[in-house]
Order: C-alpha cells, then structure tokens, then sequence
C-alpha cells in the first residue's frame, strides 16, 4: 500500500489507482437527500412545462425567449446553487447542483444555455472573482437578469487555449484595452457579460471581465451549426475595447488558472448533462422498441434490441455512478468550509483535474453511444425529423469537442499524473516499481472470490496493475519525450478512464444491497456487464502500448505479465444485458431514473 501525500483539500486526486476505496465510502444517487429530490422536481417542472415546449421556438433564434427562460430559471434558483447567498445564490452542495444540470441537460439546447451560463460565466467569478465584482455582477447572472458567456477559444487557437492571439494593452492610468476575436462562443449573441482571456503585452495569458456594453465590443454572425440550433453561437469581437483594471478576474498572468479551474468543474457539468440526456434517449428507445411491431412481435422482445437497450442502461449507470462519486470527493473537501471563501473550491477543482477528464470523455462517448443506438432502434424513423432521435443524435456530437476535446482530455489525463508523480505529490513511480516486484515474484493462486462482487472487485484490482504496468514502462522507455507519445498516453487513458468507471460501478453496486434494495439485482448487473467487457478493452489497450514500446523478446515478457495481471473470469453477459432490457422497458425508461 502507498502512501499519499497530504494536500490543501483533504482529498488526493487519482489516489484511486493506488489504494483501495473501501466499499461503503463513495457517494451515489441514492443518498440523495429529500431536499435534493426537491430541487430536482423544480428542476424537472422547469424543462417539461417550459423549455421542453419551447425548444422548436428557440431553433428559429428567438434569444428574447432564451433569456425569459434564463430568467425563470433565475427566479426558481436553479442557476444560485454554486453561489453563495450573500451574493443572491442559494448556496447548496455541488450534488444539488449536479441534480440540477442532469435536468437541464434533458432540455435540448436550452441545456448549452443554461451550462455556459452557470458553468463557464457563473464559477469562475465565484472562484476568481474580488468581493467587489461578485457584488456588481453575481446577483444580475443568478437572477438572470444578465447572460454570460466564456470566451477562450479563437480560430487557431482551439485546444492550444495559451497561444491565443488576443491581445491586452496595458494603459498608463492601469486599464487595459483588448483586441482580438474569439470564435464558437455560445450565447455570444446575447450575453451581457464575458469572461475573456487575453494576453497582456503579447505575453501575460490574463482574464478579464467584459461587458457588451463596452465600446468596441460586438458579435458576429451566427454559426450555422451541425447541432444545437436552439443555442446561440458566435464570435465575439474585441476592438480597441478599454476594460478597467478593476475588471481583471484573477491575476494579471494568472489567466491559466481560471481557465483550466474554470474547465474541470465545466467537464464535470458536462458529463452530467450529457447522463441526464442519456437518461431520455434511453426512454425514446425503450418505448419505441414497444410500440414498433416487426414479424408479429413488438422489436423490444427480439434478443439484439435487448442488447443495444442492455448496453446503453451499461453504460449510463458507469457514467453516473463516476460522476457522484466524483461529486461526493468535491463535497466532502468543501463540507467545512465557509462558502464565501472561494480558496478551497479553487483547490478541489485543480486537485480533481484528473476525475473530472475522464467523466467528460466516458460521458459524451456515452451518450454518442446512446443517441446512436436510439437512431439505430427507431431505423427509418430515427432519420428523419418528426422524431426526437433525429435531434438528440446531432446536439450530442458537440459534447466530445466541448470543454477540451476528448483527444486533449485523454492526454491530461495521464500526463497529470506523471507530473503529479515526478513531484513527489503522487507516489505512482514507486506503486510502479511495486509491481515490477510483484510480477517478478512467484505467483500466488487465488482461490475463486464467494464474497459479492468479489470476482469484479479482483478485476478492478487488475486494471489498475495493468495501468501501473503501462505507465510505469511509459515513463521509464521515454522520460521527459513521454509526452510526445501521444498514442501511448491515449491508451493509458482509456484504461484509467475503463479503471474508475468500473471501481465506481462495483462499489455503487455494493452500496446498493443496502442503500436500494429494490434496485440492487439490476445495479449488481450494469456493474458485472461492465467489467466484463472493461476487461477486454483494457487488455486491448495495453497490449497496443506495450507493441509500441518494445519488441522482440522483451515485448513477449511484457505480455506475459499482463496475461498474469490481468486474469478475469467472462460471465453471462447476455443474460444480464435482457434483465436490465427488461428492466428499461418495464420503466419506459433508464431502469434507476
């Protein structure tokens, strides 16, 4: 067992791959608390009686519309859980947040609205912001009087968010004026206020706060996008625009730090809302595949629609039992904390950086699987427009470019941990030399587990080897080069992403004989499908790295001690696949929804 280094919050991100979490300890859906439950029920009313029957009016740009519904939703409190209640928000946990965002995100494009709004414009001001921008300019984003938005990307500077070409001036009387363009900003065409990053001198990467009231500010056209129609996306123009020094967020040649904090609480928010409108395709597809009747029989009961609506139910519980997890380490590291002291909720944020990367990743690929299985079931149907399918299969897309793309994702992933690693916060060098040991070392027979989930339990114990075995041999055949290596670190991201996804569900599942009875059968499913077909997909990756990093009689060694590491028994994954089906359509819907 390893030792972690104490950090600033409590809680040591990616501590999971070297220790074992004890059953019992990880948050999930089902300790939600009545207050939580209530919120979500405002938050449901909200998106079925108003924006739901709004949404084709916003697909013809109606942004007086969006910003009424911004407005409600201000008024519901929907959009203050993050904000403490000094500055107008209702301050409640991250979970009641997370509640709040998987509902919204069941609300088509109105969802990208409400996320840029609360995830992008809303934390970063609570986080980075001084006491006197939070009181000018908090009140007006929760109420939603006002609309924000995040400026960071540009036309050449995407996923290279620190080459960005806009430039900040610095003037004698200390305000700064800006200049530049920044590109795909969403609710550009109506925001009132924008988080801008810009470089001070041509070199100091800094954000600043700007309102569209100030000359030589505009926006462009709209993008005539793939998806989302009902969202505004623009760029927005800076010309000559002078911004007072008081309207600097953070500091000067700090702008990284909002920036990326800013972007792990947004790929958090956005795994979420892409589980909430997973929850919905699910539902589509369920009570399709009941009304649809082919060769005398509704397709439902046909064994290969059981497994497309088995695997989706799979991979949504995967994705939103990582996601509470994740929640439950934000709100334990924030539990005693005094909210207006935005410090700790800085340091969480920076100290998840990891966690958060990869429920971004496996929730857009979830719900692209999801969405696509949808089309997929509906068949002609899901082609055209006068089904829903049509729709959610364009909006999804956008979800693995957003917050980073998934390749930059898949590159932090790993990379933060071996940076973590070589400064001593993170004891993975020598969790690696560890194993190195153990394989070198006699074999030990294992007799067959017979305590519950205890066959899955040894599986998530031999992925997290199998990551070890990988970045160990990463670090040690390229050193500081490791990260040009960028096909290496994208399979060792797949498997740290497979790792926590299935030690998420395992203990969930666990957690499930006594937290939810009633559900426990099924979740002891989603959980055993999962890690059986983790299995395969971590052996894949793995072997692919380790061809990549060796050859020859040193490669056959290699492999050999990934066949020893990574021994897990198949189960029935058929079987379990038609329950959950079942289970799905009994509901007419995500069986835990």
């Amino acid at each position: 067992m390893t030792t972690m280094a104490p950090t600033t919050t409590g809680i040591t991100g990616g501590a999971w791959l070297l220790e074992e979490t004890a059953p019992g300890s990880v948050f999930t859906p089902e300790r939600l608390t009545d207050e939580h439950r209530l919120i979500d029920q405002t938050a449901k009313e909200f998106v079925t009686n108003e924006a739901l029957p709004n949404h084709d009016q916003l697909e013809t740009k109606d942004w007086d519309l969006a910003r009424r519904l911004v407005s409600r939703a201000g008024e519901l409190g929907l959009m203050g859980t993050d904000v403490p209640e000094a500055y107008g928000g209702v301050e409640l946990d991250k979970a009641a947040s997370v509640v709040v965002a998987s509902r919204i995100g069941q609300s088509g494009a109105f969802g990208s609205t409400f996320g840029a709004h609360t995830g992008l414009a809303i934390i970063p001001l609570c986080c980075f912001g001084t006491d006197t921008q939070k009181d000018k300019y908090l009140g007006k984003l929760v109420s939603g009087e006002w609309v924000g938005a995040y400026c960071l990307s540009e036309s050449g500077s995407g996923s290279d968010a620190l080459g960005a070409k806009t430039r900040a001036t610095r003037q004698d009387d200390g305000s700064f004026v800006l200049s530049g363009e920044k590109m795909w900003i969403t609710n550009g065409g109506f925001a009132d206020l924008f988080v801008v990053f810009a470089k001070v001198d041509g070199e100091q990467f800094t954000a600043f706060l700007v309102e569209r009231s100030f000359p030589g500010v505009s926006t462009g056209n709209e993008e005539h996008k793939m998806g989302l129609h009902g969202s505004s996306t623009t760029p927005v123009i800076l010309q000559d625009v002078r911004v007072p020094t008081e309207n600097v967020l953070g500091e000067v040649g700090r702008g990284h730090k909002v920036a990326f904090n800013t972007l792990n609480y947004g790929r958090l928010k956005l795994a979420v809302a892409a589980s909430g409108g997973a929850a919905v395709a699910i539902g589509e597809a369920a009570r399709y595949a009941v009304e649809r009747h082919q060769f005398g029989r509704p397709i439902a009961s046909f064994g290969a629609i059981k497994h497309k609506l088995g695997e989706m139910a799979v991979r949504a519980y995967a994705v939103e039992s990582m996601i509470f997890r994740t929640t439950g380490l934000l709100d334990t590291a924030l539990g005693d904390c005094d909210p207006a002291d935005a410090g700790p909720l800085r340091n969480i944020l920076e100290e998840l950086a990891v966690e958060c990367a990869i429920v971004k990743v496996a929730g857009s690929e979830m719900i692209d699987y999801v969405v696509d299985e949808n089309v997929q079931i509906h068949g002609g149907n899901g082609f055209v427009k006068d089904y829903p399918a049509e729709r959610h299969y364009r909006d999804a897309r956008v979800n693995r470019i957003f917050e980073g793309t998934n390749e930059i994702n898949r590159l932090l992933i790993p990379g933060t941990l071996i940076r973590r690693a070589t400064k001593g916060r993170l004891p993975l060098i020598a969790a690696a030399k560890q194993l190195q040991d153990e394989i070198l070392s006699p074999p030990v027979l294992t007799e067959p587990s017979d305590v519950p989930l205890g066959e899955q339990l040894r599986a998530v114990s031999a992925f997290k080897k199998t990551a070890l075995l990988v970045l160990g041999l990463a670090m040690q055949r390229y050193g500081e080069k490791l990260r040009d290596e960028q096909e290496v670190l994208s399979w060792a991201a797949d498997i740290l992403i497979d790792t926590f996804a299935a030690e998420s569900a395992v203990l969930r599942a666990l957690q499930a004989a006594t937290e939810a009875p009633n559900t426990a059968e099924l979740q002891t499913d989603a959980a055993c499908v999962y890690v059986s077909d983790a299995a395969a997909r971590v052996e894949s990756a793995a072997r692919s790295a380790l061809a990549a990093m060796a050859e020859g009689d040193t490669l056959r060694m290699h492999l050999a001690a990934l066949r020893r590491l990574l021994k897990v028994t198949p189960v029935n994954t058929v079987v379990m696949r038609r329950r959950l089906a079942d289970a799905v359509v009994d509901k007419a819907g995500y069986m835990l929804g």
